[in-house]
C-alpha cells in the first residue's frame, strides 16, 4: 500500500512548453496512469486492480465526474492563463454557469461549466498558464471529496477514474504517505514535492524564503525535475513566449529579476550572446556538492545597457503590475515589427463634399439607422471600396511556404480603444455592406469590445486589413503598427479645416475645405512604395468623389 499511495503523490513529469503547470516526478515504480494534458496515460500498462480506489472491490462503483478542460478559443490559441475562478471547491454548479475566468493571447473570457455538479477539484490554479485541453477541475455528483453526493454511478474502468476518488482514502492512508515521502529512498526533488506549501511551477506565486533556492534550483536541473525546458524557473508567460520564440532555455539563466525571476532582459541577452547562461555541469557533482551553487564556476554577467531600477513606491510614486493585456500589447507590437518590414505613407484627402452631406442628415441617419453617421464610416467605405482594385493590400504572405494568400472578401478590423487597453475586433464580410450597414455593424463590434456586449473569439480572429481612427482624439498624422499577420493597416486623423489651394472655372483659387491625413502602413516584403501609393490615392479619390448622397438614399 505504501507503495501504490507513494507513486500517486508523486506523478511523472510531464514535458511541457513555456508556462505550463508541471507536476514534478517520484522515485516510486511503477506510477499507476494518470491523464495528463494530451489525454492520454502515463502508463497503459496498470493492472486492473492497481485501479480500485482502496478498501473497495473492483466492480464497486463510484460517483461519476466530469473533467473541465481548458476550452479552445481559437484556431491560433494554443494555451491560455486563468485568471481568476468564480466558485471554490465544494460549490454548487450548474451548467454553463460562469466557472472560471479565462486569459489568452487575444481574448479574456468567461468560461462555463460543461455540467452541473460540486466542483470537487482545482487543478490549475489562478496565474498559471497550461495549454488547451489541459484539465484545470474536476465536477463531480458528490462533495469535495468525492464519497458522497448521488445520481448515476458506473465502476471504474481505469487507474484515471480510480484516482479521482483518491480523496477518499482513509486518514492511515495519507498518514503512511506522509511517512513514505521521509524515506531515505525518496529523492530529493521527490521531498520537496510532497510539502504541501510549496506552490505549482509556472505561477507568479513564491515564498519569501525561495528567491536563493529559485536561482540553486536553475544550477542544479537534474533534481528539479523539469527535464531541461525551464519549467520551474520563475518567469512570466511573455518572457517564456519569448525565450520559446528563440530557444532560449529558462533553465539555463541566471534571473535578475525580484526573488531571481528571468526577466525579458535577460533573454534578449541570451538571445544576443549576453553571456548569461549558466555553464553545463561536465560531470554530476557529488551528492554533498549538488544542493549548493559554486559562484566562482559562474562566467561573469556582460555588461547591460543602463537601464533605470525598478522603482519602489514611495509618497510620490506609485508602483502597478502590468495588466494581462497590456502585456500581451506589447508582445503584439513587438512581434509585429519584428516579423515584417513596416513603412507608413501619407496621402491627404478631401472631406468636405462628405462633411456637409453628413451635416444635412446626420439626424435622419440615426433616427433611421439607429446609429451615429461619423466621419470614420465615410473613410471605412471608401478603403473597402478601394481595396477591390489592390488585392496586395487584402492579402497574406508566408514566406516559409513562399507563397501569398489573397482575399476575395474584406473582413476590416477596427482598432477600439478600451478601458483595458486595445483591441482589434472586426467587421464579417465588410465589402458586402453598404455605409448605414457599416456604420451599423462598426458599432456593434466597438460596443463589444468596450464591454457592452460579449467579445467572441470570432469577433478578434478573422481580420483581413485593419483601419485605426487616431484622428478621433485630435491627431493629425501616424504611423500604426501592422495587426500581424496582415500586410496593410489605414490610420485616419482628424477632420480639419484648412486653407487649401481649389480649381475653380477661373482657375487656382484658396478656400477653407476639411481635410484629413490617411496614413498607410504596409509590410515592404510584399508591397511596394509604388503600390501602397496608388492603394492611398485611390481611397483619396474614392473620399472625394463617391455619390454618397445616393448610397445612403438622401435625395435633397
Amino acid at each position: 500500500m505504501a507503495d501504490r499511495t507513494r507513486s500517486r503523490r508523486n506523478p511523472p513529469a510531464v514535458e511541457g512548453g513555456q508556462g505550463r503547470r508541471r507536476v514534478r516526478s517520484g522515485d516510486a515504480p511503477p506510477d499507476p496512469p494518470r491523464r495528463r494534458r494530451g489525454g492520454g496515460t502515463d502508463n497503459a500498462q496498470a493492472s486492473p486492480a492497481a485501479a480500485a480506489p482502496l478498501g473497495q472491490s473492483q466492480d464497486r462503483s463510484t460517483p461519476v465526474a466530469t473533467e473541465v478542460t481548458l476550452p479552445q478559443l481559437g484556431e491560433s490559441v494554443t494555451e491560455g492563463t486563468i485568471t481568476a475562478w468564480l466558485v471554490a471547491v465544494g460549490d454548487t454548479v450548474e451548467a454553463d454557469q460562469p466557472l472560471f475566468e479565462l486569459s489568452s493571447d487575444k481574448i479574456d473570457t468567461e468560461v462555463p461549466a460543461p455540467t452541473s455538479g460540486v466542483l470537487q477539484e482545482i487543478k490549475v490554479q489562478v496565474d498559471e498558464t497550461v495549454d488547451v485541453g489541459t484539465v484545470v477541475a474536476v465536477i463531480g455528483e458528490g462533495g469535495a471529496d468525492g464519497a458522497s453526493g448521488g445520481g448515476a454511478t458506473t465502476a471504474p474502468d481505469s487507474a484515471e477514474d480510480a484516482d479521482q476518488t483518491e480523496s477518499a482514502a482513509p486518514a492511515e492512508e495519507r498518514e503512511e504517505v506522509a511517512r513514505d515521502a521521509a524515506e531515505p529512498q525518496a529523492s530529493p526533488a521527490a521531498e520537496r514535492d510532497d510539502a504541501p506549501a510549496e506552490p505549482e511551477t509556472g505561477t507568479y506565486e513564491r515564498t519569501e524564503a525561495e528567491p536563493a533556492a529559485a536561482a540553486g534550483r536553475s544550477a542544479e536541473q537534474p533534481a528539479t525535475g523539469d527535464g531541461g525546458d525551464g519549467a520551474a524557473t520563475l518567469a512570466s508567460p511573455l518572457v517564456r513566449r519569448l525565450a520559446a520564440e528563440h530557444d532560449v532555455d529558462l533553465a539555463t539563466l541566471r534571473g535578475t529579476g525580484e526573488g531571481g525571476r528571468v526577466t525579458r532582459e535577460d533573454v534578449e541577452g541570451a538571445i544576443g550572446g549576453g553571456g548569461q547562461a549558466a555553464p553545463a555541469a561536465p560531470s554530476p557533482a557529488p551528492a554533498a556538492a549538488q544542493g549548493r551553487v559554486q559562484p566562482e564556476a559562474r562566467p561573469a554577467v556582460t555588461p547591460q545597457p543602463q537601464r533605470r531600477p525598478t522603482p519602489q513606491a514611495g509618497p510620490r510614486t506609485r508602483v502597478e503590475d502590468l495588466s494581462r493585456i497590456r502585456q500581451r500589447i506589447a508582445a503584439k507590437m513587438m512581434e509585429s515589427l519584428a516579423s515584417s518590414a513596416q513603412l507608413t505613407t501619407v496621402q491627404e484627402a478631401d472631406l468636405t463634399r462628405a462633411m456637409r452631406l453628413r451635416d444635412r442628415v446626420k439626424d435622419e441617419f440615426k433616427a433611421r439607422e439607429g446609429v451615429s453617421l461619423s466621419p470614420f464610416v465615410f473613410l471605412c467605405r471608401a478603403a473597402v471600396l478601394a481595396i477591390r482594385n489592390h488585392p496586395r493590400i487584402n492579402a497574406y504572405a508566408d514566406w516559409n511556404a513562399g507563397k501569398a494568400t489573397f482575399h476575395e472578401y474584406v473582413n476590416l478590423g477596427i482598432a477600439v480603444d478600451t478601458e483595458k487597453g486595445l483591441l482589434v475586433p472586426n467587421v464579417k464580410g465588410a465589402d458586402d455592406l453598404s455605409l448605414a450597414g457599416l456604420a451599423r455593424a462598426i458599432k456593434e463590434v466597438a460596443d463589444k469590445a468596450r464591454g457592452k456586449g460579449k467579445l467572441e473569439m470570432s469577433d478578434i480572429e478573422g481580420a483581413t486589413f485593419t483601419m485605426t481612427n487616431t484622428g478621433s482624439v485630435g491627431v493629425l498624422i501616424d504611423t500604426p503598427i501592422l495587426n500581424y499577420p496582415e500586410v496593410a493597416i489605414l490610420g485616419t486623423g482628424a477632420v480639419q479645416p484648412r486653407p487649401v489651394v481649389v480649381q475653380d472655372d477661373t482657375g487656382p483659387a484658396i478656400a477653407i475645405r476639411d481635410m484629413v491625413y490617411l496614413s498607410l502602413t504596409y509590410d515592404h516584403r510584399l508591397i511596394d512604395g509604388a503600390d501602397a501609393a496608388r492603394f492611398v490615392t485611390d481611397v483619396k479619390q474614392v473620399v472625394e468623389t463617391h455619390d454618397w448622397a445616393a448610397e445612403i438614399g438622401y435625395d435633397g
